[in-house]
């Protein structure tokens, strides 16, 4: 599956963006769908993820409550509703794509997800 992400910007502390991530070529309901990140000089980190159905997630403490993963799988595409943001979220915004739904968030390495999107910058002013 191909992915193509976008939405990422530069936003005050305290404000809220919202990316998204279009999914071609193969069958999008395949597909557990999750958001990555990688600030400068560090690891890419899990976010979230979305269940085939859109009926389970997962978040990283970091962001829970603040972050909603969503997706519509009439169009083939999943979101990232970013509210109440801080300046630790300033990272390139990667999204992924996997067969596997794992019960916990912290067993997802980036070496389970076949498909990466482009990534796409969010950048938070203090």
């Amino acid at each position: 599956v191909q992915l193509q992400a976008s939405g990422g910007g530069l936003v005050q502390a305290g404000g809220y963006l919202r990316l998204s991530c279009t999914a071609s070529g193969r069958t999008f309901t395949d597909y557990v769908m999750a958001w990555f990140r990688q600030a400068p000089g560090k690891e890419r980190e899990f976010v979230a993820a979305v269940a085939r159905s859109n009926d389970l997630t997962h978040y990283t403490d970091s962001v829970r409550g603040r972050f909603t993963i969503s997706r519509d799988n009439a169009k083939n595409t999943v979101y990232l509703q970013m509210n109440s943001l801080k300046p630790e979220d300033t990272a390139v915004y990667y999204c992924a794509s996997t067969r596997v739904w794992k019960l916990s968030y912290s067993r997802y390495q980036t070496g389970d997800f076949g498909s990466w999107g482009q990534g796409t910058q969010v950048t938070v002013s203090s």
